[in-house]
């Protein structure tokens, strides 16, 4: 039996927000969008454009309010191949939440505080 990793999902308080941001800090796309026919909620879906997988952003619109996250270490984690580029693009960002040097990575965060890790490539 074998499976494949498709979307993670999280949800957002401002779906426009949070899709600047994770086109300009990741590069990520808007591939399709799916919206209740009685506007309670809209989902839109994310690419990186070199894999399958997919962000799926939710919006609730009677969920105004910041979601509450837990004390968990979930997160995403991001690989690229400009490291230093990155770093340099979330620093400007001031979307940079924790740095580990001494393992060579770092995290970001998103309007909704969801933390991104940043990872370079292993090439």
């Amino acid at each position: 039996m074998k499976f494949r990793c498709i979307h993670c999902n999280i949800n957002v308080t401002n779906l426009n927000e949070s899709i600047e941001f994770y086109k300009k800090a990741l590069n990520m796309q808007v591939v399709r969008e799916k919206e209740a026919s009685d506007g309670s909620f809209k989902l839109v879906y994310l690419n990186d454009g070199q894999s399958d997988f997919e962000i799926e952003l939710t919006w609730l619109k009677d969920h105004p309010q910041a979601y509450e996250l837990g004390e968990n270490e979930s997160h995403i984690c991001f690989e690229v191949e400009d490291f230093d580029q990155a770093h340099q693009l979330h620093q400007d960002m001031g979307c940079i939440c924790f740095e580990n040097t001494a393992m060579g990575l770092y995290f970001i965060h998103d309007p909704d505080d969801y933390w991104l890790e940043i990872i370079p490539s292993k090439k």
